[in-house]
């Protein structure tokens, strides 16, 4: 591995000489708090959805945003979530591929996992520069968790419908030690999902050393393994003929037992260690490094000179025979509607096709007179695998200026390798796979350039064998970051900037038959020097009243899913590959009394220079291809609502509400490159998408809530939530001229196919609720949520046009849709002492 620079470090060391000339000029808004979660939030209820945020806030939008909103697919400002950093002791712990944080890597760790510190958008963080989406912090320290032992039992009907979990914390004991141990389960036969499976493990350990009164060390050793069956997205007409909005073409029966196809399996524990230096009063020193390593990945069905075999495949559909054979139709949606075994996965036809399938490949593995008999597998399931080991380390530096100024600063280093690859999971009855490239076979008349390893062709591969693609990705980053607060007595303000370097490449194992010169070795070094700057102020009008105000210029480097053309068969990357520009911007008024709270925010973000690649097959060009879109800007604005009141000592109403337009604002540049080969089908072709939606998720919420506190230590709330402006994702191949050249310009279809669907509003209603007791030394209690107790299953929430486009048939690949699940429940019971 590369090493990553380390030309920055130099910066921070002039952090410290900076520090002493700030004095008092800098500020953070503490009246528009960064949020401290403790044990009194409502952090026994799971939500088993992925969401923006790790867990409630006492910002009510927030709060609100990120749990409540969560379940319709509502994103806060309507950002990716690549855009919120989220750090493990000070540890950044996003995907260094993606971006994205992947919260399964610490699942059902939530006792210990529960101190965190979340800052919204831009605000001043004391962990990091943060992203324009927020920083969350997780401390898992031993000596700050909660001393004593925890004991609570799950069920729920979404993806898992046990849980189990056990903790225990011994605090800071007398002689300097601390230790936190914490082991959960979940699991479920099938959860809300048909066919969909669900099985994770979780450990924790954190030992921490009080040295002195100045110096400790920490320890924490974490992981999750898990495996889950993955369900599917379908069409309108699918779903009308199964009679189920969450119909799963991933799974089957074999010998009465229900199988996935398509199943997850996680192992990427880590270790962290960590030392904690209290210089002075004024002054500290938090230094973490950490090792990350484990298996990815997702197996899937494939198959070689037979029927694509997934039931919801568009040929095994009635609406691709109407007008052609009413008799298929009539067949096909009498099936449909009637046999479960027709829309789900064939089995038997699986092995039965490969115990049946006699094949001699010659010259195996390029050995001549090397030949091998035997029943050649047509169907497998493969393992596509991304296998990680990562690298982290973080200095963070922070100093009380003043009574009323700090000064935080921080470096950070990460090196990260994924192995990427195919692994053959289950033969399926079948003696051996033959590793060629059936695209490059249909295409291209030459035994070489099918292969997928010239320098092994010809290979036969078995069970656990790797195939067809086989590369490393490495990622080394490295950035400075200072910021500094000030409190005056009427502004508060902050300022602060990041500099980052980022280098990638790619390293092939296999020397593929397609591009021999370009596949195997080490690509290019891509480098991207990067920085990011920030201010905001806090205007104190009264006690109650206050203007807030906050701004970020920045520049992303591209991460490498986006950056890399098809890094399964070569090293090329996208052209003109530069880094994303986004420029953001609020402005808040916030009133605060005894009985009221309220916050009212308009924002705007541009977000320019993005890139976005995807591979799939293209009907017009009738091949299978690398589209590759530059020069992506976005636009997104609106404004937030949040209203607290305390109407009583026991009951609190809330509203809150947000709405926001989250546009394309350029026409973006694509090239069209195809998959077997390096042939150029489209250079610079434009794409018309300006001013459409973004898409996938509501860019209108509202919710009023009420909740109730008694006495006796029960509560009981209510949400009645409604969600609209809702757009499905764009397949930009249809905003070309070259989609729409065969069509006359009155021609009524096109504006069908220029037309992004809007989704229908809708509304849901939640209730939650818990109760505890204390006896003696003892704590028992139980907590509950419904979610959508309406059972409203009609509601989509996000959708997508396919990228496949067939100009003579537009409606031959109709977009597909996700549904809101119906009533969905999780009950905890819990037992401490």
């Amino acid at each position: 591995m590369k090493k990553g620079t380390l030309i920055l470090f130099v910066i921070l060391l002039g952090v410290s000489g900076f520090s002493q000339e700030a004095d008092s000029v800098f500020q953070s808004q503490p009246e528009i708090p960064t949020i401290i979660l403790t044990d009194n939030d409502f952090d026994e209820n799971e939500s088993q959805d992925i969401s923006g945020l790790l867990s409630s806030s006492t910002d009510v939008f927030v709060n609100t945003a990120g749990y409540t909103f969560g379940q319709a697919r509502f994103r806060i400002r309507g950002y990716d979530n690549r855009n919120t950093f989220v750090l493990i002791n000070g540890i950044y712990v996003n995907d260094a591929e993606t971006g994205r944080p992947y919260y399964g890597n610490w699942g059902g760790l939530n006792d210990v996992m529960r101190n965190k510190v979340v800052t919204p958008g831009l605000l001043f963080s004391d962990y990091s520069f943060g992203g324009i989406g927020g920083v969350t912090n997780i401390i898992t320290r031993a000596s700050e968790q909660r001393p004593g032992t925890s004991i609570s039992y799950s069920v729920a009907n979404k993806s898992y419908r046990n849980r189990a979990m056990i903790t225990h914390s011994t605090g800071l004991m007398d002689n300097g030690w601390a230790f936190t141990l914490s082991a959960s389960s979940r699991w479920a036969q099938e959860g809300y999902v048909r066919g969909a499976f669900y099985e994770a493990y979780s450990y924790f350990v954190a030992a921490e050393k009080k040295i002195n009164d100045k110096h400790s060390i920490g320890l924490t050793v974490m992981g999750s393994p898990s495996r889950r069956g993955k369900s599917g997205v379908g069409t309108a007409e699918i779903y009308e003929l199964s009679g189920d909005n969450f119909y799963n073409p991933n799974w089957g029966y074999q010998n009465g037992v229900m199988r996935n196809a398509r199943v997850g399996t996680f192992n990427q524990p880590r270790a962290m260690l960590s030392h904690y230096w209290e210089i002075d009063p004024t002054m500290k020193l938090t230094t973490s490094a950490s090792y990350m390593a484990g298996r990815g990945g997702s197996t899937a069905l494939n198959w070689y000179d037979a029927a694509d075999p997934r039931p919801d495949y568009y040929r095994n559909l009635p609406s691709y025979y109407e007008g052609e054979d009413e008799l298929k139709v009539n067949y096909l949606t009498d099936m449909w509607q009637n046999s479960e075994t027709f829309r789900q996965l064939d089995w038997d036809m699986f092995y039965d096709g490969n115990r049946k399938n006699l094949y001699t490949v010659e010259n195996v593995g390029g050995e001549a007179g090397v030949n091998e008999t035997g029943n050649r597998g047509k169907y497998i399931i493969e393992d596509r695998r991304y296998d990680l080991k990562r690298f982290d380390f973080a200095t963070l530096f922070s100093k009380e200026l003043s009574e009323k100024s700090k000064l935080v600063a921080g470096f950070n280093q990460m090196s990260s390798e994924t192995h990427s690859y195919k692994l053959v999971e289950d033969l399926l009855g079948a003696d051996w796979w033959l590793d060629i490239d059936q695209f490059a076979e249909r295409d291209f008349n030459d035994p070489y350039i099918i292969q997928s390893d010239v320098d092994n062709p010809n290979n036969i591969v078995k069970e656990g064998d790797i195939f067809g693609y086989d590369y490393l990705t490495t990622i080394n980053k490295s950035n400075v970051f200072a910021q500094a607060e000030a409190k005056l007595s009427k502004i508060d303000f902050f300022g602060g900037f990041d500099l980052s370097y980022t280098e990638f490449w790619r390293t092939g194992n296999m020397r593929n038959g397609k591009f021999p010169a370009a596949s195997f070795g080490n690509s290019p070094t891509h480098k991207f020097f990067n920085y990011a700057v920030k201010a905001g102020a806090n205007v104190k009008i009264t006690g109650r009243n206050f203007i807030l105000l906050n701004a970020s210029y920045r520049t992303v480097a591209p991460y490498t899913r986006d950056a890399f053309v098809s890094p399964r068969t070569r090293n090329h990357v996208v052209d003109n590959l530069t880094s994303e520009k986004i420029y953001t911007g609020d402005l808040s008024y916030f009133y605060r009394s005894p009985i009221l709270q309220a916050k009212i925010t308009g924002y705007y973000t541009k977000f320019e220079d993005g890139v976005d690649s995807h591979s799939f097959y293209h009907d017009e060009l009738r091949t299978f291809v690398n589209y590759a879109m530059t020069g992506v800007d976005k636009v997104h604005y609106g404004g937030e609502l949040g209203i607290e009141a305390k109407i009583t000592p026991t009951i609190s109403a809330s509203f809150v509400t947000g709405y926001g337009k989250y546009l394309y604002d350029s026409r973006p540049l694509v090239t069209i490159t195809q998959d077997n080969s390096s042939e150029i089908l489209a250079e610079n072709r434009t794409v018309y998408i300006e001013n459409y939606h973004v898409g996938s998720m509501p860019e209108f919420a509202a919710s009023l809530g009420g909740k109730y506190n008694a006495p006796k230590y029960w509560f009981v709330g209510v949400n009645a939530n409604y969600f609209a402006e809702s757009y499905i994702n764009l397949n930009p191949e249809k905003h070309t001229a070259e989609a729409l050249d065969i069509y006359v310009v009155d021609d009524p279809q096109i504006s069908s196919i220029l037309e992004q669907e809007k989704l229908d509003p809708g509304f849901t209603l939640d209730i939650w609720g818990g109760k505890s007791w204390r006896i003696n030394e003892y704590s028992i209690g139980f907590t509950l949520s419904v979610n959508n107790i309406l059972d409203n299953t009609d509601l989509i929430t996000n959708g997508f046009e396919q990228y496949r486009f067939d100009q003579s048939d537009i409606n031959k690949f109709p977009n597909k849709y996700f549904h809101l699940y119906g009533r969905s429940y999780f009950l905890n019971v819990y037992f401490r002492f």
